[in-house]
């Protein structure tokens, strides 16, 4: 047995079934030992973009730890964009990366770099393994590193003699997978559940570590206990959704900017947070404080770097969203008086009657635009919400187009089913949606793209051919980096709209989306109707390849 046949053994132990990569010659002993293991599938890409965007999804949709190996410092180089993502969203990812023999360092040869230097702002933990003997227990730790909360990124470099070295006799044990379910301390969680049930006019923000946990349901109940509404976050760093789309307690997204955040959070006395980052904001405006002075705040989440870190808290609850939530409703439900409950009941009954009415409107305006050619935005979305299965798979990373049309139509009946990243660095979306793909191969998955973002990860389509990953993607083609003009009208900046302004336009010569799609095996199609577009993105769902779908829009 060799060093890298002892990592694989440790991976399978902990339940490792995909490997995510893009070789060189320092990853070789890794493909020269899967060509020879069957238990494990390698997902090949052709650039390190789609290859980690991959895993990160691999990894969020199965809750497992993602593995991607990459090769060396020129392969971590170009993965650093989305293993920013992966860092943002904290992925339980293990990333690895082949390091020049240890014989040869000195020397400085050719490949070598200081990977773990490079790979550390961005992980949890970062080591070298320089003796074989080492391995088994690096990978170990990794793994447990990994996926102990608040999960996130893992990296080693493993030099080549390393992998190639003799390791018979080593400690081959599996990691210890952490249970995750910790609650919160009693006392603390009785004095929030006392605040919430005191609150006149509560409010809930939640984030993406209610999904991760599986704490969707129990946050439902504690919604409709108080009668609150749920905002979840904003555009900029929203993940995952933690609180179904056609519940009449959702309120959607929170603004994009702090304003309009203070202005839709005011006349809220209380707001309980979980698993959520208060905030993350994108663009300076005054007054910088969203939150309205008034508004006290109780913050549940199993990061502690994340409660009281913007803004002070009432109480701060250090714990698992999903057990801390159970026992929240619990507590909360014991304390309410029957004036709490009648006054609870009619917060809701007023939310929901605004919520359809909200709804009518908006599908009046998606109708109105039915006809307008080119498609516009709104168009695109009223369509493709119009054929999404129950069970469908949205992977998003279309920010001037989504207009978060699923969320306000109700179209998203599993939240878990949402993936939206949280780190901005273009080109997550086909490659996350492969990774989507594999972990739930019986679900159907919409990967909703922006041209510009696509541009980024476009290598992905030959792994969603190469593997007969069948995926759905709709590329929303504006011909524009749209998101740079919609920022330069916030930060007063009108030449940004010029024709002569450089780096906006994506028209001169156009991307040719159907061409590239092809070239990498991928069935593509222009779609200029909305009614062709749900037509055909419906049939989609039910096939057994990729396809993809370009769709002119209007600015």
């Amino acid at each position: 047995m060799t060093g890298i046949q002892a990592f694989l053994e440790v991976l399978a132990g902990a339940g490792v079934t995909h490997i995510f990569g893009n070789p060189g010659t320092t990853e070789l002993p890794l493909n020269d030992a899967l060509g020879r293991d069957s238990r494990f599938r390698y997902v090949f890409g052709l650039h390190e973009i789609p290859v980690v965007a991959a895993a990160d999804g691999y990894a969020m949709a199965s809750g497992r730890v993602g593995v991607v190996n990459l090769h060396t410092a020129c392969g971590l180089g170009n993965a650093m964009g989305m293993l920013f993502n992966a860092h943002a969203a904290g992925t339980p990812l293990l990333v690895t990366a082949g390091q020049q023999d240890t014989r040869m360092r000195f020397d400085e040869p050719v490949l070598a770099g200081p990977l773990v230097e490079m790979a550390r702002p961005l992980m949890k933990w970062a080591a070298e393994v320089t003796r074989v003997q080492d391995l088994p227990n690096a990978t170990r730790r990794a793994v447990q590193v990994a996926l102990t909360p608040p999960t996130g990124p893992v990296f080693l470099s493993l030099p080549l003699d390393v992998q190639m070295a003799a390791a018979e006799g080593l400690d081959l044990s599996p990691p210890w997978l952490p249970d995750r379910r910790i609650r919160p301390p009693r006392e603390p969680l009785q004095q929030a559940a006392q605040a919430l049930a005191n609150a006149s006019n509560p409010v809930i923000l939640a984030g993406s570590r209610v999904t991760e946990s599986g704490a969707v349901r129990e946050l439902v109940s504690l919604a409709e206990t108080l009668g609150a509404v749920v905002f979840h976050e904003s555009g900029t760093s929203r993940g995952r959704l933690p609180f179904p789309t056609d519940h009449p307690l959702s309120g959607g997204p929170l603004p994009l900017w702090a304003p309009e955040v203070r202005e839709k959070l005011a006349g809220f006395d209380l707001a309980f947070v979980v698993g959520m980052n208060l905030l993350r904001l994108y663009i300076h405006q005054e007054p910088t404080r969203p939150l309205p002075e008034s508004l006290k705040v109780v913050h549940l989440d199993c990061d502690p770097a994340q409660v009281g870190k913007n803004f002070p808290v009432e109480v701060g609850l250090i714990g698992d969203p999903k057990a801390g939530l159970a026992e929240m409703v619990w507590e909360v439900d014991r304390r309410l008086t029957a004036d709490n409950l009648a006054a609870a009941a009619a917060r809701g009954q007023q939310y929901a009657t605004h919520r359809e009415s909200d709804q009518a409107s908006f599908r009046d305006k998606i109708a109105h635009q039915r006809n307008a050619r080119p498609m516009t935005s709104l168009a695109l979305m009223g369509a493709l919400a119009d054929v999404l299965p129950p069970d469908v798979v949205v992977v998003e990373e279309a920010p001037t187009t989504h207009h978060n049309v699923f969320e306000k139509l109700g179209a998203l009946k599993d939240p878990a089913g949402s993936f939206a990243h949280r780190g901005w660095a273009l080109g997550w979306g086909i490659g996350c949606a492969l990774g989507v793909k594999l972990a739930w191969p019986a679900r159907p998955v919409l990967a909703l793209l922006g041209d510009g973002s696509s541009v980024y990860g476009i290598q992905g389509l030959w792994t969603a051919a190469r593997g007969r990953i069948p995926v759905t993607f709709v590329v929303c083609n504006n011909a524009r980096y749209k998101i740079l003009q919609v920022c330069g009208d916030v930060l007063d900046m009108p030449g940004l709209r010029s024709p002569l302004c450089p780096g906006m336009t994506l028209d001169s010569p156009p991307v040719d989306f159907v061409g590239l799609a092809r070239a990498f095996g991928v069935e593509a199609h222009r779609v200029t109707d909305p009614d062709d577009l749900a037509a055909r993105v419906r049939a989609s769902f039910t096939s057994d390849r990729p396809v993809l779908f370009d769709v002119p829009i209007a600015e």
